[in-house]
């Protein structure tokens, strides 16, 4: 069966969630390199949502996995897409707390920014298999975090 297109589109926009918590890891990179900002364009609208409404990102994430993950009426294909970027938010966001936490402490000297740059580099490549894989139509295959997803749905 043939995933339609606005269900494609769809499960590639659900990937911004993820993307703009990860962002504030390139900080770095984006001073040293200042085209790359243009990787932050397509977050902006998550970004503004959640900064402009009280608790915002703890909103969405609701709506998101009450009104979409655990509605049966959803096709599977959103709803496989939205709680898989969901778990990968939850682990940006443990990831951040991590690096406020035990990290930043110790100082920003080049321990730091190479992990905060590996980090953004890394959900960048999720994110462009993810884009890839939604494009044409078949689940992204995260190892873990799929499995993860396709116990939780079924």
């Amino acid at each position: 069966m043939s995933i339609p297109v606005w269900q494609r589109l769809l499960g590639i926009l659900l990937y911004m969630i993820p993307w703009s918590d990860s962002l504030p890891f390139g900080r770095n990179l984006f001073v040293e390199f200042p085209f790359l900002r243009w990787l932050s364009l397509p977050a902006i609208p998550i970004v503004i949502l959640q900064q402009a409404i009280p608790f915002g990102g703890f909103l969405l994430f609701l709506i998101l996995f009450l009104a979409v993950i655990r509605n049966s009426k959803v096709p599977y294909f959103i709803r496989f897409n939205a709680l898989q970027a969901l778990l990968l938010d939850i682990g940006i966001i443990l990831l951040s707390y991590a690096f406020q936490i035990l990290i930043q402490p110790l100082g920003s000297g080049l321990i730091l920014r190479t992990f905060s740059n590996s980090i953004l580099v890394t959900m960048l490549a999720i994110l462009i298999f993810a884009f890839i894989q939604c494009i044409q139509g078949s689940e992204p295959d995260l190892p873990g975090i799929s499995q993860a997803v396709r116990i939780q749905l079924f």
